[in-house]
C-alpha cells in the first residue's frame, strides 16, 4: 500500500507586500493574496521573471490584515501623531511587523480610502477564499471606498457570474486587466495567453457584476509590423466592452525580456515615438460608442495630457497628438527629451523659455539629435520599468 506524504504546512513568516501596484493605487493599502504571476509568459514583461508563483494560505492573508488593523487601532487609541518619531512603537518589531506598521502609517496618512490586492492575479484563488478575505477587510475597514485587484481575462472568464457578484457584494469594486492588445495576432506574438474574445467576455462579466473595469493598453506592442492591426483591433475590443477606464502604458523593451531577442534579431521592429503617436491617434479615432475615461498616467507615455472622457473629450485628445505630429523634427526631439526627463509635462511647455532652455541643454550635453533621439529615449525608458 502506497502512503502519500502529508502536505507540508507553510509557516507564517509575517506581513508581506509584492513588488508592484497600478499608479492609480499609490495611496492604497497593499494586501498580498498571491505571490508573483501564475502565467508569467508574456514576452514583454520583466516583473516576475525568475520568480515562482504561489498562493498564500488564506489564514496568512487574514493575519496580515489583523496585524495592520492592530497597528491602526493602536495609533488611533493613543492619538499618536503618525508624522512623529515612532521609534518607541517600532522597538523590537521583526521585519514583517515593521512592514505592517509602515503600511498602516502610510495608509492612515492617505485617508484609508482604498485597498489593492496583490500580486498579478488575485482572482486566481478559489472564489470562496477571496470572498472570505474581502469580508475580513470589510469587517475591519468598513469605511474603505474601494477594493481592487489585477486579474487576467482568462481567469475572469472561468469564474461563475454569481461568484463575481458575491465578490462585488463583499467589497471588490474595481478590476484592473492588462488587455495590452485586442489583436489576436499581437496577443499570440507576445504570448499573452488570451484572445480578443476572452478580453471582451471578461470585460463584460466584470461590468455585469457591477464592478468598475480598468483596461490597460500598450501602444507599440505590435511593433511596426502589426501597428495598424494592434490599433484597430484594440479599439474594436474596447468598443465591445465600454470599460470605465482605459489606461495607456507605452511599450519599453528591457534587455532581459524575451521580446528583446526578437527586437535584436530584427524580427520585431520597435516603433519610434512618432510612429507610436500615429498609432495612438489611429486607436483614438476608432474608439466609438463608449463612455470610458482615458488616462495616460505613466512616465513611459509621451503624452501625459491625453486624458479625458469619451466621447466629449476625443477631439481634445486627438488634437494634442496632431499638434505634435505637425511639429518640425527639432521641436519633436526637444519635447521627447523634455518629457522623458521630467522637464515637460505638457506639449505647451515647449513655449516656456526656462524649460525649453533646460531641454536644449540636455540634448547638447548628451549629443542628442533628431537622428538619434529615439535610441536615447529607448535607454531612458528602460530605467522606468
Amino acid at each position: 500500500m502506497t502512503r502519500t506524504s502529508p502536505k507540508k504546512i507553510e509557516e507564517y513568516k509575517g506581513f508581506e507586500q509584492g513588488p508592484i501596484r497600478p499608479p492609480s493605487e499609490a495611496s492604497s493599502l497593499l494586501i498580498r493574496v498571491t505571490r508573483n504571476c501564475p502565467w508569467n509568459r508574456c514576452t514583454f514583461c520583466p516583473v516576475y521573471k525568475g520568480s515562482s508563483f504561489s498562493l498564500r494560505p488564506v489564514e496568512h492573508v487574514l493575519r496580515d490584515i489583523d496585524t495592520v488593523h492592530h497597528f491602526i487601532t493602536l495609533l488611533q487609541e493613543k492619538s499618536a501623531d503618525i508624522g512623529a518619531d515612532l521609534s518607541a512603537l517600532a522597538k523590537d518589531l521583526d521585519h514583517g511587523d515593521h512592514m505592517a506598521l509602515n503600511a498602516a502609517i502610510n495608509w492612515m496618512r492617505s485617508g484609508m480610502r482604498s485597498i489593492f490586492l496583490q500580486d498579478a492575479n488575485s482572482l486566481v484563488i478559489k472564489p470562496d477564499d477571496l470572498i472570505t478575505i474581502l469580508k475580513h477587510l470589510q469587517g475591519y475597514f468598513p469605511q474603505t471606498e474601494r477594493i481592487t485587484s489585477y486579474a487576467r481575462s482568462h481567469t475572469i472568464c472561468r469564474i461563475k457570474d454569481e461568484k463575481l457578484a458575491e465578490m462585488r457584494t463583499a467589497g471588490l469594486n474595481r478590476i484592473h486587466i492588462g488587455m495590452e492588445s485586442g489583436s489576436d495576432k499581437v496577443l499570440k506574438l507576445v504570448k499573452k495567453g488570451s484572445t480578443q474574445k476572452d478580453h471582451i467576455n471578461a470585460g463584460l462579466k466584470v461590468r455585469k457584476a457591477g464592478m468598475e473595469l480598468s483596461e490597460y493598453v500598450m501602444p507599440g506592442l505590435g511593433g511596426r509590423e502589426l501597428s495598424r492591426d494592434h490599433a484597430l483591433e484594440t479599439a474594436a475590443a474596447l468598443n465591445g466592452i465600454n470599460p470605465e477606464f482605459i489606461r495607456l502604458r507605452s511599450l519599453a523593451i528591457p534587455n532581459h525580456v524575451e521580446l528583446f531577442e526578437k527586437y535584436s534579431s530584427g524580427e520585431f521592429t520597435k516603433l519610434t515615438d512618432r510612429e507610436t503617436a500615429e498609432e495612438i491617434l489611429l486607436f483614438l479615432e476608432h474608439l466609438e460608442g463608449i463612455e470610458s475615461t482615458l488616462k495616460s498616467d505613466h512616465i513611459l507615455n509621451l503624452f501625459e495630457e491625453i486624458e479625458g472622457k469619451l466621447p466629449e473629450d476625443k477631439d481634445k485628445m486627438t488634437g494634442v497628438i496632431s499638434t505634435f505630429l505637425a511639429l518640425p523634427d527639432h521641436e519633436q526631439m526637444l519635447y521627447q527629451v523634455g518629457r522623458r526627463t521630467g522637464i515637460f509635462r505638457l506639449l505647451a511647455d515647449l513655449q516656456d523659455p526656462a524649460r525649453r532652455t533646460q531641454a536644449e541643454s540636455t540634448c547638447d550635453r548628451f549629443n542628442i539629435t533628431p537622428e538619434n533621439v529615439d535610441g536615447a529615449i529607448e535607454e531612458l525608458m528602460k530605467r522606468f520599468i
